[in-house]
């Protein structure tokens, strides 16, 4: 049995990367795909790769009101019985240590990362306890497993992903709501060179360095991560984590749970030299 046919599912985030491979890969599973982003171009290239029952939405998950006139909409739509809700939609910051970050920019980052999955998840949840189905995916990230230096903004959205997927998971334990929490590790996307520069200490060379980093740890592709979710989906998982350094990085955090800091650190500042070391 087809675990996705006649279903609706949503996605954000769907202009590129796992969004637009969750889009196009539902299609295939015959679910009515409704894509979402704020990148116009890019999800009308998600439209032209889906083969099947697919629309787009200019939806900014970092705006209130965009998000509810979106969910009154599709539940008047829509008489639906299954509903699937991808909460992908994410971005990347460049800014240094924390103290290094301007708050308007962390703030920025968390009404995305963060926000835009409480207030997708808020705005559908209803419609999937009257019919008590759906299933929710948040896709937290293996930086919500384990604190970084230089990404406080982007490890506080993640851990907080996981952190409120998690009690949503207790929460709906005793109906057939489904809530899986995805922590992907490098994955060959455009995040990084989309990121946003920020602060005073990064340059271009600094911004272009970290593009290079992360092309070495990415070792899976979009095509790939999506796959892994769907499947997770399907088989009604709570958690996922994806790749090699992903699952790598669970277990150490696992094993060292205050340890892990120190080694990760040493491992980093090899590369990183004295570039963002707080003198004191």
């Amino acid at each position: 049995m087809n675990h996705f046919e006649n279903s609706v599912s949503i996605v954000t985030g769907a202009a590129s990367g796992i969004g637009r491979q969750l889009a196009v890969q539902l299609c295939q599973k015959d679910s009515y795909v409704i894509a979402n982003d704020i990148n116009d171009g890019g999800l009308s290239e998600t439209k032209s790769l889906a083969n099947g029952k697919i629309e787009t939405h200019h939806l900014d998950v970092s705006k209130p009101d965009e998000i509810a006139a979106f969910a009154q909409e599709i539940v008047q739509r829509f008489k639906i019985e299954k509903l699937f809700i991808f909460n992908n939609a994410g971005v990347a910051l460049s800014s240094g240590n924390f103290h290094e970050t301007p708050i308007e920019d962390f703030e920025w980052l968390l009404n995305i990362n963060l926000w835009g999955v409480v207030r997708m998840t808020k705005a559908f949840l209803p419609t999937m306890i009257k019919r008590n189905s759906g299933h929710i995916i948040n896709i937290s990230s293996v930086f919500g497993l384990a604190g970084i230096q230089q990404q406080s903004a982007y490890c506080t959205a993640k851990f907080g992903v996981r952190g409120f997927t998690e009690s949503l998971r207790m929460e709906l334990q005793d109906t057939n709501i489904g809530v899986t929490c995805v922590h992907p590790g490098g994955i060959k996307t455009n995040i990084a060179r989309n990121s946003k520069m920020s602060g005073n200490r990064v340059t271009q060379e600094i911004f272009d360095e970290g593009i290079k980093n992360f092309d070495e740890i990415a070792r899976t592709s979009a095509e790939e991560a999506a796959q892994q979710i769907l499947n997770a989906v399907e088989r009604r998982k709570t958690r996922l984590v994806i790749g090699i350094d992903g699952k790598l990085l669970d277990s150490v955090t696992r094993l060292f749970p205050t340890g892990y800091t120190k080694m990760i650190k040493g491992q980093m500042d090899k590369k990183l030299g004295d570039r963002f070391k707080i003198n004191t």
